[in-house]
């Protein structure tokens, strides 16, 4: 199988609307397996039989009665879960399972459908836990059509948290029954998350020779295309799936992504204008407009965005950086130095806030701070020309005149004559300090 073969060489889509099995012995209609354990005649029977046809409302009437009568029995209380789910009362559904669950800790059929169900209602966590106990169980009757069911489903919950677990379970999908559609996409996806880029790339343009307008399949390759630093090949791939579905909100993100590193910052900002529009509340895409307009040299249209984000996130330490940068470009130096201080609190192992806070402060003459700054950031990164220009003048305007020397030679040392400016200031500033000495 073409999905065994790339899972087993290597080392999504998102968990969307399952296909709930039909209560035990429910399928085929005409299985002699249908009413295993549960004579022809009884209510029961009759309900699933209905049940089986899609004839909800019967079934519902048949079994209310026998429920009366018998309040634990859990193949009853999963067959009215089935019905609410199948007609869409999810909060009773889940109820329900639960409830045949409790009657019988040991049915498979009730753990597969609540896992499945509270995946749509986007419980993962706990879909993952109704999961894992499902595929411990057996299907009475035998079904390992609704086993593989439960391994898939379980892989494409883990695909992210927990890509090894996933590629097995994907694996013991596969052996119990045949290829789905959505394996090989469902493969890829694992081995992205597994950092698999080799499996990852032949999964998914496996997928686009077979379904070329998969939006999904294309944001997964065109990610390893940006990570691979790819950009002319990325963008021709999103054009097209855009020219498809130029609402899509994911695939516009990564084409202004491309673009941007391809430096048509133009079209960029205006991709991401269309994208904010569209969706104001996204603190993702807003961040990226933000971002692109400070790039672009366009700070004062950046703050508003960033304001706005901060007041519904204010410990987000990418947001309070963002905003730290937009106003260092802005001149406004002690509200950069403010901000980055508050991102820097979340977040104290970012070097790059660090060295930003260091330059914010060196401008508003807070040497002290300065510093600090690089002090704080040495812990996380190298030394460079930049840090060390930066101690030289704060230690010059603290009056630390043996400091300052040592890192104006420094940073001349490292600088390589890619500061001129700083380089011409440095060596006037070491003479003028010897003379002083």
């Amino acid at each position: 199988m073409v999905v065994l073969a790339l899972a087993l060489g290597g080392a999504v889509m998102g968990m969307g609307a399952q296909q709930t099995p039909l209560p035990p012995g429910t399928t085929p209609v005409d299985s002699p397996a249908r009413n295993a354990g549960v004579t022809a005649t009884t209510p029961l029977a009759e309900a699933e039989g209905q049940m089986a046809l899609q004839n909800y409302e019967p079934a519902r009437k048949l079994l209310q009665p026998w429920l009366t009568d018998h309040p634990a029995d859990a193949r009853a209380l999963f067959d009215v879960g089935y019905i609410e789910d199948a007609e869409n009362h999810p909060d009773v559904a889940i109820e329900d399972y639960q409830k045949s669950i409790a009657a019988d800790a040991k049915a498979f059929e009730p753990r597969l459908s609540l896992g499945l169900l509270l995946a749509r209602r986007d419980r993962s966590q706990e879909a993952i836990e109704q999961l894992r106990q499902a595929v411990a169980l057996e299907p009475n009757p035998p079904n390992p059509g609704a086993q593989a069911q439960a391994f898939r489903a379980l892989a494409r919950l883990e695909r992210t948290s927990d890509p090894a677990s996933a590629k097995e379970h994907l694996l013991e999908a596969l052996r119990l029954g045949p290829e789905q559609p959505d394996d090989v996409l469902l493969t890829a996806e694992i081995a992205t998350a597994n950092d698999d880029d080799v499996t990852a790339e032949a999964a998914y343009r496996r997928v686009l020779a077979k379904q070329p307008e998969s939006s999904a399949a294309t944001a997964g390759l065109v990610h390893l295309l940006l990570k691979q630093k790819k950009y002319a090949e990325a963008e021709p791939l999103l054009r097209s799936a855009l020219s498809r579905d130029p609402q899509d909100p994911a695939l516009n993100s990564q084409l202004a992504s491309t673009l941007t590193y391809e430096g048509k910052q133009g079209e960029a900002v205006g991709i991401l204008e269309r994208l904010h529009q569209m969706k104001p509340e996204d603190a993702l895409i807003g961040g990226m407009l933000a971002d692109a307009y400070t790039q672009n040299g366009n700070p004062e249209k950046a703050e508003p965005i960033l304001t706005d984000l901060l007041k519904k996130s204010p410990q987000n330490a990418d947001l309070l950086s963002a905003r730290g940068e937009n106003l260092l470009q802005e001149h406004r130096y002690p509200e950069a130095i403010a901000a980055l201080q508050a991102a820097l609190k979340v977040a104290p192992e970012n070097a790059d806030d660090w060295m930003s806070l260091a330059i914010a402060a060196s401008q508003d003459k807070q040497y002290a701070v300065v510093l600090e700054a690089l002090s704080m950031r040495a812990k996380y990164a190298e030394e460079n020309a930049g840090s060390h220009f930066l101690r030289a003048t704060a230690y010059d305007n603290l009056h630390q005149s043996k400091q300052a020397v040592e890192y104006y030679e420094k940073f001349l040392a490292s600088s390589a004559g890619k500061f001129p400016d700083q380089e011409w200031e440095a060596q006037h500033r070491l003479i003028a300090l010897g003379k002083s000495n």
